[in-house]
C-alpha cells in the first residue's frame, strides 16, 4: 500500500492491498481508485433512525442498520453443538431472528443487548420468522446509546450518516466504507470537466468536493448539493452524446421520398374502410414530410395497444414505394410477422397482386420472408426482394440474414423495437446503399424523461386515440390462495364468455418441460418458491377440469412454425373457443371475437408485459376483461403492482411503475452489454427538471463546439460515462 497520492487511475491493489483489491475485483469489478470513488453509497443510515425490516423481501441480499434486543443459546437437534440466536430491530417494531450455528460463545459475548451494527445477508424465513443465517456485521461502538460516537477501529462509521453500498457477500458494505477512507486519504480529484460558465450559472459544487461529501457527507444539505453535481454528470453526458449524434445525422445524406399525388398511397386512402383518426392523420403528415427530406428519418411511433400504428406505418411504407423504394417491417415473432402479412393483403387488395390478373395499375408486391420458409418459395421471395418487384418486405430476424438484398432499401420500420438487440437493428438498415429512414414503433408508453434520455435523438410522435369501435377493458387481480372460491370463479365467467359466442386467453408464464429461454422463466427462484405455471401442464387439466368440453388451443414458441400459424388461424377463424399460450401472443395478435383473458402467475409478469397482454381482448365492440391471478400476499410488492395494472389502463401511468421497479440504468444497455450501468444516480423519474436543464446547455454547448474540441476534459468525462459501446447503443436504438 501507498501513500503517495493517487489519481482515477491507480490501482486498487497499490491503496488497500492485493488481498482485498481481488476481492473488489472479483466481486464488484472495481480496479482502480476511479472505479471505488465512483462506486456510490445506495443509500445512508443514522443510528437511531429505524430501518423497515418489515419490508424486506425474501431471497433478498439485505444491508440493515439495527439494534440487537436479545440473545437465546439452544442445543441444536439434529446433531451436537449450541445454535446462537440474536433478535435484532428498531423502534418500528420490525424484528430479524439472526442464526449462528456451532459453539460461539464469543459472539455471544459481544452480540450484547443494546449495540448497534450492520447485519448483511440473504433474507430467509422459518415458521413465519424473517432470518439472516450467519450473517456478516459490524458493530458501530460500544455503547448502547444510538448516537454514540463509533470507536476507533470503525472509523469510517464516526459521521451521523452511515453510507450502505451495493456490496457483495465477500466484500460486505463495511469493507468498501474502509477502502474507501484509504483511498480518499491520498485521492487527487480530475481536473473539474464541466465548463466553469456551466457550474456556476447552475449553482454546482466542483468534482473534487462533491465525491468527498458523497462518501463521508458533513451535513444532509452537502450531501444533497453532493449528489446534484454528480447526477448532472450523468445527465449532462448522455444529453451531449445525443445532442452531439442528432447534430451530425442532421448532415448524413438520404434519397428523399416525397408523396406522389394519385399514387398507391392516395389509392390506399380512397379503399380504407374506415376513417383514419386525426392522430393517425396528424402523424402521417409529420412522417411523410419526414420522408420527402434528404437527410434519414429517425421517428418513434409510441401509441396504446389498438391505436392504429400499423395503418400509419403502411401508409409511409406505400409513400416510400410510390417514390421507387422499397420498405422492409422486422417484426420481433413469426406469429406477428405472418399476422402483419395477412392484414397488410386484406388492407391493399389488388394494390398487392402487382403482376397479378386483375392487379391495380399501381400495384405493388408484398412478400413475408421467415426461417420456416420452404427452399422453393425463400428462393422465389428472394428474388422478388432483390429485383425490386416486392416494393413491401415483412419479416422476423430472418430478413437480417446475409442472402437477403433490396434493389433500393427506402425505409426501415421496427415494430415492437424493446424486443430486438441493437446490432439486430443496425444489420437490417445497413443493406441499404445510403441510410434509409427509420420509423421504431412501440405499444409500451415511454414516459417523457426516458424519451428525453433513451430517444434524445429521435423525434418522437404518439398516438393517443383509440379507434371508433374499440371497447373498454376492465381489470380484476384474483387472489388464488387467499380465495379460491374467486378462481373457480374466473373459470365459469370465461364459459359464460364463451357461451355468449367469444373466445377467450389463457395466458402461463412458461411452456413446460425442457431448458428455459427468453420466452421461459426459469423453472424456481431462490426463494424455494414453486415453478411458474407452464401452457403445457395447465391445457390439459383445464380441458379436463374447469373448461371440460371447449375447444383448446396450445401456442408457444418452440411450436414448429406452420404448426404456430395453424394454431393462430384457427382460433382467428373462431375454430377454437380457448387458446392457452405464453407470451407469444404479448405483441400484435389481433382476434376481435377475444373477450376474455386470465393471466396465470400474474406477478411473474412485468408492468409493461400485462399491459401488452391485456391489448389482445377489447378489440372488437364487445367490452374485454381481464383477469390477473396470482398467489402474491396482499400488501407485497408484487400485489400492489398488480393492483396498479388493474387499476388504470393508461400506459404512461403503467410505463412510469415500470420504471420505478426496474433498475433506471438498464435503459443505457447495461443489460445488453452485461456490464455495471452508468446511470448510478440520476432517476429519470423523479430528475426530470435536471435532465430538461442538462439537455438545453447540451443544445447550447454542441452548437457552438459541436465535437467538443475546445472541451477535452468534457470529452473525456462523456467518454468514460458514456463509453463508445453504450454510445453506439442509443445512436442505432
Amino acid at each position: 500500500m501507498t501513500s503517495e497520492p493517487s489519481t482515477v487511475d491507480t490501482p486498487l491493489k497499490k491503496l488497500v492491498g492485493e488481498k482485498t483489491a481481488k476481492a473488489l475485483a472479483g466481486h464488484l469489478d472495481l480496479h482502480t481508485a476511479g472505479d471505488l470513488i465512483y462506486h456510490f453509497p445506495r443509500r445512508y443510515d443514522e443510528r437511531g433512525e429505524h430501518t423497515d425490516i418489515r419490508s424486506l423481501d425474501v431471497g433478498e441480499q439485505v444491508t440493515v442498520l439495527a439494534q440487537v434486543q436479545r440473545t437465546a443459546v439452544r442445543p441444536m437437534r439434529q446433531r451436537r453443538g449450541n445454535l446462537l440466536e440474536v433478535t435484532v430491530g428498531d423502534d418500528s417494531g420490525g424484528v430479524l431472528t439472526l442464526t449462528f450455528f456451532g459453539n460461539q460463545a464469543w459472539r455471544e459475548r459481544e452480540l450484547r443487548p443494546g449495540r448497534w451494527g450492520l447485519f448483511a445477508g440473504k433474507v430467509t424465513e422459518f415458521r413465519g420468522k424473517r432470518q439472516l443465517n450467519g450473517p456478516e456485521y459490524q458493530l458501530l461502538g460500544d455503547s448502547t446509546d444510538g448516537e454514540a460516537a463509533a470507536s476507533e477501529e470503525i472509523e469510517e462509521f464516526a459521521g451521523a450518516l452511515i453510507p450502505v453500498y451495493p456490496a457483495a457477500a465477500a466484500v460486505p458494505t463495511w469493507v468498501i466504507a474502509r477502502c474507501v477512507r484509504v483511498v480518499l486519504d491520498t485521492f487527487t480529484p480530475p481536473e473539474d470537466p464541466l465548463p466553469a460558465t456551466v457550474r456556476a450559472g447552475r449553482n454546482l459544487v466542483g468534482i473534487g468536493a462533491a465525491l468527498r461529501e458523497i462518501h463521508r457527507p458533513s451535513s444532509k444539505e452537502e450531501l444533497y448539493r453532493a449528489r446534484r453535481r454528480l447526477k448532472w454528470d450523468e445527465a449532462f453526458a448522455v444529453q451531449l452524446t445525443l445532442v452531439q449524434r442528432k447534430h451530425r445525422a442532421a448532415s448524413w445524406p438520404a434519397r428523399p421520398r416525397p408523396p406522389k399525388p394519385g399514387g398507391l398511397l392516395d389509392a390506399f386512402d380512397a379503399r380504407l374502410p374506415y376513417e383514419l383518426t386525426p392522430g393517425q392523420r396528424d402523424v402521417g403528415v409529420e412522417i411523410a414530410a419526414d420522408l420527402a427530406t434528404p437527410h434519414p428519418m429517425h421517428r418513434l411511433l409510441q401509441g396504446e395497444v389498438g391505436s392504429g400504428k400499423t395503418v400509419v406505418a403502411l401508409r409511409a411504407m406505400l409513400q416510400v414505394v410510390d417514390a421507387g423504394g422499397q420498405a422492409a417491417l422486422l417484426a420481433p415473432t413469426e406469429v406477428l410477422a405472418a399476422q402483419h402479412y395477412r392484414g397488410m393483403l386484406d388492407l391493399l387488395g389488388p394494390l398487392a397482386t402487382a403482376g397479378e390478373l386483375g392487379a391495380a395499375d399501381d400495384a405493388t408486391r408484398v412478400e413475408l420472408v421467415t426461417g420456416s420458409l420452404g427452399a422453393a418459395a425463400r428462393r422465389r421471395a428472394l428474388t422478388e426482394v432483390a429485383e425490386g418487384r416486392a416494393g413491401i418486405v415483412l419479416g422476423t430476424h430472418a430478413l437480417l440474414y446475409e442472402g437477403v438484398d433490396f434493389a433500393d432499401l427506402g425505409l426501415v420500420v421496427v415494430d415492437e423495437q424493446h424486443r430486438f438487440g441493437v446490432e439486430q437493428r443496425d444489420a437490417l438498415r445497413s443493406k441499404a446503399d445510403q441510410p434509409p429512414h427509420v420509423l421504431v414503433m412501440t405499444a409500451t408508453p415511454i414516459p417523457r424523461t426516458v424519451a428525453m434520455t433513451v430517444y434524445g435523438d429521435l423525434e418522437t410522435s404518439t398516438l393517443s386515440q383509440l379507434p371508433q369501435g374499440r371497447s373498454p377493458i376492465a381489470s380484476h387481480v384474483v387472489p388464488a390462495a387467499e380465495k379460491p372460491a374467486f378462481l373457480d370463479r374466473a373459470w365459469r365467467r370465461l364459459r359464460e364468455e364463451v357461451a355468449a359466442g367469444h373466445q377467450a386467453y389463457v395466458v402461463c408464464p412458461r411452456i413446460g418441460e425442457g431448458p428455459a429461454s427468453e420466452e421461459e422463466p426459469p423453472r424456481e427462484d431462490d426463494t424455494g418458491r414453486r415453478p411458474p405455471l407452464a401452457v403445457t401442464e395447465v391445457a390439459p387439466l383445464l380441458a379436463e377440469g374447469p373448461l371440460h368440453g371447449l375447444r383448446i388451443g396450445v401456442l408457444h414458441g418452440k411450436l414448429p412454425a406452420d404448426e404456430k400459424d395453424a394454431v393462430m388461424r384457427s382460433f382467428a377463424d373462431g375454430k377454437l373457443d380457448v387458446l392457452v399460450a405464453t407470451t407469444v401472443v404479448e405483441v400484435g395478435v389481433n382476434v376481435p371475437n377475444a373477450t376474455v383473458m386470465i393471466v396465470l402467475d400474474a406477478d411473474r409478469f412485468g408492468v409493461s408485459q400485462l399491459h401488452q397482454l391485456r391489448g389482445r381482448v377489447g378489440r372488437g365492440t364487445a367490452p374485454g376483461l381481464c383477469l390477473l391471478v396470482t398467489e402474491a400476499a396482499d400488501g407485497s410488492s408484487a400485489r400492489e403492482r398488480l393492483d396498479a395494472v388493474a387499476s388504470t389502463t393508461d400506459g404512461f401511468k403503467l410505463a412510469e411503475l415500470d420504471l420505478e421497479q426496474r433498475r433506471e440504468g438498464d435503459v443505457l444497455g447495461a443489460t445488453q452489454s452485461g456490464r455495471r450501468s452508468h446511470l448510478r444516480l440520476l432517476s429519470l423519474l423523479r430528475d426530470t427538471d435536471l435532465i430538461r436543464d442538462a439537455r438545453a446547455e447540451a443544445i447550447a454547448l454542441v452548437e457552438e463546439d459541436p465535437e467538443l474540441d475546445r472541451h477535452p476534459a468534457l470529452a473525456a468525462s462523456v467518454a468514460a460515462l458514456v463509453d463508445e459501446e453504450r454510445a453506439e447503443y442509443l445512436e442505432k436504438g
